[in-house]
């Protein structure tokens, strides 16, 4: 079993084709798995024990027959517990939809059904994606496999923690200001926030100024680009992807390892004013495995906006909005988290949350900017490793190098939100591990479009600074 789940799905996928690996016995170990991991990390909501095996006995016929089988054919997969999914449970981590059980697939678990995935379950996040943690007051806390003290990063922590543990090789999370980034560098995985367009987001209630976005975790990089080329694609339901809709592709430049006359632009600090000296280490060291392959390295010095307050007044105000309906009745069983940030918004004016789209537009127009000067922005995912399990996100300042540096968005996941609003493509991948046993991660940021070029120097990255035979201490 234990080889079964340290599989690619590029790996599985091809085994599967190849009738080497039966699709049956590679979903019974990675139930046995989620059986083994679930009550120490608590990262799913639903497992679909009994669908998945039918699934697999499905796939595992098809192979036999010689069908013509998609690019996922017999692999699991597990989805955030965001997207809907047709007669199976789509909680958003909150007690007020407990009982919501949607008639139809969005568009994306379509996809991977048409692409032969096996879903296996659906995973954690803090109600409604509120914040950097996974924990809520319906359900505990999910805790990260390489030390249960602290937190496997929100708001897509149950994917985070169930892929780190070994549990399927790929999972669908969704990052609305950082919430796929965030628990992958938390619990040392690649985690992609695609351009806005690329992929649907079909559960948007402002579809025209949405910055949610879903994409794909996983523990290799050409895991995360096979899931990506399932999940893109335009969606009746979401303009942005009606408007820009293409296959994003690699660069001829980039097709080798010779990266003479790329031009890295590092981003040492963003709205954040501390970083623990592992993050800055194996960033700086990310860099020069970059340089070492004939890229240009240079620091970027410009004085940038990075609208942490104004980006928190549009956060919070979007909040504020859209749970003023569900206060009456359930304000007594929603995360306490949330509700400050609902109290918070609330208190803004209609005039700060414009100017906070205003400066949306002027931080997009900066980042394109530096996109003119440089190929691809580089930074530290976090400015410190996963916070501590228990931390009141609300309320509470983050710690980095012996200093209170604010919450958890003007410190901690600093360098993420930044490019929700702009639209951006960011990867984060596995950077090393730092003196607390935990993983660093480093962020790649690239024009809109750019995606599969990230995703290639992301490769690169992995080659020179292999990560994926690490495992925690929690493991299927």
């Amino acid at each position: 079993m234990t080889e079964l789940l340290t599989l690619s799905a590029t790996q599985a996928a091809a085994l599967i084709r190849r009738r080497q690996l039966s699709p049956v016995e590679y979903t019974q170990a990675v139930l046995a798995g989620i059986a083994r991991v679930q009550p120490a990390l608590n990262c799913f909501v639903t497992v679909l024990e009994a669908a998945a095996l039918a699934a697999a006995h499905a796939a595992e016929q098809a192979v036999m027959a010689g069908a013509t089988l998609g690019p996922l054919h017999g692999v699991p997969v597990h989805i955030k517990d965001q997207l809907d999914t047709a007669g199976i449970l789509t909680s958003h981590g909150s007690a007020i939809f407990a009982g919501n059980i949607p008639a139809r697939d969005d568009i994306i678990v379509t996809r991977l059904r048409a692409a032969g995935a096996i879903l296996v379950g659906k995973t954690r996040l803090p109600e409604f994606g509120n914040k950097a943690l996974t924990d809520g007051p319906s359900f505990g806390t999910t805790r990260n496999p390489w030390d249960l003290s602290r937190t496997s990063g929100g708001s897509s922590g149950g994917a985070a923690a169930a892929l780190a543990a070994g549990i399927a090789p790929i999972g669908v999370g969704t990052d609305g200001a950082g919430s796929i980034r965030i628990p992958a560098a938390c619990c040392g995985l690649v985690g992609l926030k695609p351009t806005l367009g690329l992929v649907p987001w079909e559960a948007a209630s402002d579809a025209f100024g949405n910055y949610t976005y879903a994409g794909p975790m996983s523990r290799s990089v050409t895991d995360a680009a096979l899931l990506l080329s399932v999940m893109q694609g335009p969606s009746n339901r979401d303009p942005w992807t009606l408007a820009g809709a293409r296959e994003s592709r690699v660069s001829p430049r980039l097709v080798g390892q010779d990266l003479h006359g790329l031009r890295v632009g590092f981003i040492r600090l963003a709205a954040n004013p501390q970083l623990d000296p592992d993050f800055e280490r194996d960033t700086r060291a990310s860099l020069d495995a970059f340089a070492a392959l004939g890229a240009e390295v240079e620091e970027v010095t410009d004085a940038i906006d990075w609208m942490e307050m104004p980006g928190r007044v549009m956060y919070q105000g979007n909040y504020a909005v859209a749970m003023q309906k569900h206060l009456g009745q359930w304000a007594n069983q929603m995360d306490p988290t949330l509700l400050a940030f609902v109290e918070r918004g609330s208190q803004f004016s209609l005039a700060e949350f414009r100017q906070g789209q205003y400066a949306r537009t002027t931080l997009f127009r900066a980042i394109q900017a530096l996109l003119e000067r440089y190929d691809v922005l580089v930074t530290p995912t976090l400015a410190r490793t996963a916070l501590p399990a228990d931390f009141d996100a609300a309320n509470e300042e983050v710690v980095i190098n012996g200093q209170k540096c604010g919450i958890t968005r003007q410190s901690f996941s600093a360098y993420v939100y930044p490019f929700n609003l702009t639209g951006h493509p960011a990867l984060t991948l596995p950077a090393g591990l730092a003196r607390d046993g935990l993983p660093t991660a480093v962020q790649l940021i690239g024009p809109w479009g750019g995606d599969m070029d990230l995703l290639r120097l992301g490769s690169l990255l992995e080659q020179a600074r292999p990560w994926a035979a690490r495992r925690p201490a929690v493991h299927a």
